[in-house]
């Protein structure tokens, strides 16, 4: 089975990049952009066989169309990652930041393609926050509908098994929280583990941030540009209307949170306080929905990308 980390980065190699190359099992995939001091990542997979540093230059010889839709100094470049990874015919792939410092046991307890018994929330609800169910219920997901705020909390809890396509990693720390929800807490969490794993049969959501795919779920999967900060949040709604399965884990790494601008982030999100609770609507009765959502850039990437995958697939 291979297994690889993806991430992008434009900062000087941080405590938790350093931390995953040393989980030398794992590959470390380096999507680099204009901003990224270059030099010093050719050094570190000089100095390690598990790592790779994709240059803008490799990127824009190799993927040249996509590469150029997405445009560069932006976090989707990550979507170049994935999809080399695709190619390279890797079955399990990690997406991280680089501000998530792995803990020691980051990595050890992988469920997926394999049974699992989860803490499942069977709810009438059309979207589930995983946040809501633990001991941080006043939070809640980057992502999700705030139309929907009040009715949030599930209350119906079964044990039940499932098989999941995509983990999702808790974060201790600084979670994966909205701007407004952020700059009304300023929380710092230590999620508790008896919470977990957790399942639903509602539609979900995810993000980039600690969290593990099967090489499935990378055909309909990726960092999409032009829709603002909802650019790993809505490709994960679409991967649930999909059906997937997925299975929220305990905290195994420490969020230390970039510096950031607040209200630029709250600005960059109002594309979903919009949008998101019609699409989910839409797209729960029908998937193809989806697509009418998409601002006309970030369509053409989505539509280059999955070609992309296609292509590799009938290599």
């Amino acid at each position: 089975m291979k297994k690889t980390i993806v991430t992008t980065t434009i900062n000087s190699p941080t405590q938790a990049l350093i931390k995953y190359i040393s989980f030398s099992d794992w590959d470390l995939f380096i999507v680099g952009d204009l901003k990224t001091p270059h030099d010093k990542y050719e050094a570190l997979e000089k100095a390690h066989k598990n790592v790779t540093y994709l240059h803008p230059d490799f990127q824009d010889k190799e993927y040249k169309e996509l590469s150029d839709a997405i445009g560069w100094n932006k976090i989707q470049r990550r979507t170049i990652g994935y999809l080399h990874v695709y190619k390279l015919g890797y079955d399990i792939i990690a997406s991280v930041d680089d501000d998530n410092i792995p803990y020691d046991n980051w990595g050890k307890e992988i469920f997926i393609n394999t049974e699992v018994d989860t803490h499942y929330y069977n709810t009438e609800n059309i979207v589930f926050d995983p946040i809501s169910v633990t001991n941080y219920n006043h939070l809640w997901h980057r992502g999700y509908p705030i139309q929907n705020l009040k009715s949030r909390l599930h209350n119906e809890i079964k044990i039940r098994k499932v098989v999941p396509q995509i983990q999702a990693n808790f974060w201790n720390g600084d979670p994966d929280i909205d701007a407004f929800c952020r700059m009304e807490h300023g929380p710092c969490c230590i999620f508790d583990d008896k919470y977990f794993p957790l399942s639903t049969n509602a539609l979900y959501t995810f993000n980039q941030q600690n969290t593990i795919f099967s090489r499935e779920i990378l055909k309909n999967y990726l960092a999409l540009p032009f829709v603002g900060r909802m650019d790993d949040i809505w490709p994960a709604y679409y991967i649930s209307a999909m059906g997937y399965s997925i299975v929220f884990h305990k905290a195994t790494v420490f969020q230390d949170r970039n510096v950031q601008n607040l209200t630029k982030n709250l600005t960059d999100e109002f594309f979903g306080y919009e949008n998101t609770l019609n699409m989910l609507n839409d797209v729960k009765k029908d998937i193809t929905q989806f697509e009418k959502y998409l601002p006309e850039k970030a369509l053409n990437v989505w539509n280059l990308y999955r070609k992309c995958i296609s292509d590799i697939d009938n290599q």
